[in-house]
């Protein structure tokens, strides 16, 4: 089975549009969606609309917490990612701020484990991004040969053998990687609608739970036409020049 595992999404509907259809054209069949569907973006209805569809037709959903923060938003705003929380919460029906509030923080698989943020008290939202917190990760999920989360914004590959090692992997867009079973291993899968690592493409990955080969993806998109959406529904243009730069 070819799987497209998909993060971070954050209400861009062009971002996700390009990746879907990315996806498709190499052969995944099977989708899991990572948690943060909206927040910052000013699509947040298109997006959950697109998503419930995949769902119904057996894709793996997670919440986030840009995903619980649209069901309850904080009653002052403190931190950058809480601008948009209680706009997006206007936007969506009662029935759909339930659909959010009812997702699970994992998803346990036969060939893994699908978590948000850490497998580690998912509900925290850590960010996986050191050796303490992979460390962390990966022993909440001693069960599970693969974990595969989002969060963190970049694409990132840790491995660890029979001699309890880290090791850590930049893995270039479009290379497919060896992952067995023989080794635990934790992936962040990077943000669709919002990467941070300095280039606008969108991210998302490919497993081949047969093979157990992990492939990492980059996809254009319609840049322009996520950030107008962004400025069009009043929000801080912050959001929206930060998609042209990646950042």
């Amino acid at each position: 089975m070819r799987l497209a595992l998909m993060s971070d999404i954050h209400a861009n509907i062009q971002a996700l549009d390009a990746c879907l259809a990315h996806a498709r054209a190499r052969g995944a069949r099977q989708f899991a969606f990572l948690g943060d569907l909206v927040g910052y973006g000013g699509d947040p209805v298109a997006v959950l609309q697109q998503v419930q569809l995949l769902v119904a037709q057996g894709a793996w959903l997670l919440k986030g917490n840009h995903d619980a923060m649209a069901v309850n938003p904080p009653a002052e705003v403190q931190a950058l990612g809480e601008h948009t929380a209680a706009w997006t919460h206007a936007q969506l029906d009662e029935t759909q701020r339930r659909f959010l509030d009812q997702l699970p923080m994992t998803i346990p698989l036969p060939f893994g484990l699908l978590v948000h943020a850490s497998a580690d008290e998912p509900h925290a939202w850590r960010y996986v991004m050191d050796q303490a917190s992979v460390d962390a990760s990966l022993a909440a999920a001693a069960g599970a040969s693969h974990v595969f989360g989002g969060h963190v914004h970049v694409q990132t590959l840790y491995g660890r053998g029979g001699n309890q090692r880290l090791s850590r992997y930049t893995c270039p867009p479009g290379l497919t990687i060896p992952v067995p079973a023989s080794r635990q291993w934790l992936a962040t899968i990077g943000s669709v609608g919002q990467p941070r690592d300095g280039n606008p493409r969108a991210m998302y990955a490919v497993f081949d739970t047969e093979r157990q080969e992990l492939t990492f993806e980059r996809v254009e998109y319609d840049h322009q036409a996520a950030a107008a959406a962004i400025r069009r529904a009043g929000l801080p243009t912050f959001f929206a020049d930060r998609l042209l730069q990646g950042r």
